[in-house]
């Protein structure tokens, strides 16, 4: 893999990814506030040669609601919101793919959405289907499934932050043919130890592992902060098809940009590891359900 980022004549779909990590706020009387820090950062990862950029989950409203009403207050219609329009502007002025996540409100049902959006405007959404703690008081498990979007620079996957810890999420989009999983994510503190020696939270090293046993590049942007009791994790990062981060892993307090330069399409040959092995091919599926469906053990004998 390293041959082939460092060799240019080498790539076929050479991008430039990009993973922002900040502190957005929560409150409507913030939300102009991260539109603006979503603007600059957007603008500052393309200075830099990014063509897609991954920003955290509910980058543009914060995470931690108190009452229903207050995530109805900052949730919006997809596409037809201003967050869409003012992240289909920037795309098209700058030639960009954006990977964002907003509170959507569809009717009176809230759910926790990615959305994929480029050059020419609004692509796709996924609706987050693992839902973490409070978030089951205000949003509803997402309704649609998972989604690999082609585009011009490579076959786009999503997910949402704690999907990551359900090995079927990476794996079911990863046999759709992604060639990247951008994943909006608000890791937040659990019990200690929150980091290991060398300052990596389990968030991180799952990411890792997931691109490492689907051999797809995986891009996560967290948040950073402490907001009503919560604190939030960083680790942003970006996996190369063997696991291992491209770049470095962010601080768990860094406001910053990671970079990784990858050719998208090397995941489409990256599962042949040697002579005989191919972890792709060597899947038994004549011995579990298509969607890897584990359906439970069988009852214990009375």
């Amino acid at each position: 893999m390293a041959k082939i980022v460092e060799d240019a004549d080498n790539r076929v779909s050479p991008v430039r990814v990009a993973v922002v990590q900040f502190e957005p706020k929560v409150g409507v009387e913030n939300l102009g506030r991260n539109a603006d820090a979503v603007t600059e950062r957007i603008e500052r990862a393309a200075d830099n040669g990014a063509g897609l950029i991954v920003l955290p989950e509910l980058a543009t409203t914060g995470y931690v609601f108190n009452t229903r009403d207050e995530a109805f207050a900052h949730a919006e219609s997809v596409p037809d919101g201003p967050t869409i329009a003012l992240l289909s502007r920037l795309a098209g002025e700058r030639n960009l793919y954006l990977v964002a996540c907003v509170a959507e409100r569809d009717g009176d049902t809230l759910f926790d959405t990615a959305v994929l959006v480029g050059p020419s405007g609004y692509i796709g959404r996924y609706r987050k289907t693992h839902l973490w703690n409070t978030e089951k008081l205000w949003f509803t498990p997402g309704d649609e499934g998972y989604t690999v979007f082609d585009t011009p620079i490579g076959r786009i996957g999503l997910l949402v932050c704690w999907d990551i810890w359900f090995p079927e999420t990476a794996r079911i989009v990863s046999q759709m043919g992604a060639d990247i999983i951008c994943i909006p994510t608000g890791w937040v503190w659990t019990p200690p130890p929150l980091y290991d020696a060398s300052g990596v939270c389990m968030a991180a090293h799952l990411t890792i592992t997931a691109a490492h046993v689907n051999n797809v590049f995986i891009a996560t942007a967290d948040r950073i902060g402490e907001e009503r009791g919560a604190g939030f994790m960083g680790n942003s990062l970006i996996a190369g098809t063997s696991g291992w981060p491209i770049d470095r892993i962010a601080g768990p307090d860094e406001d910053t940009i990671i970079y990784a330069d990858v050719d998208l399409t090397a995941a489409r040959t990256a599962p042949i590891w040697n002579q005989l092995n191919d972890l792709h091919r060597d899947r038994r599926t004549d011995l579990y359900d298509q969607l890897l469906g584990y359906r439970g053990a069988a009852p214990l004998p009375r």
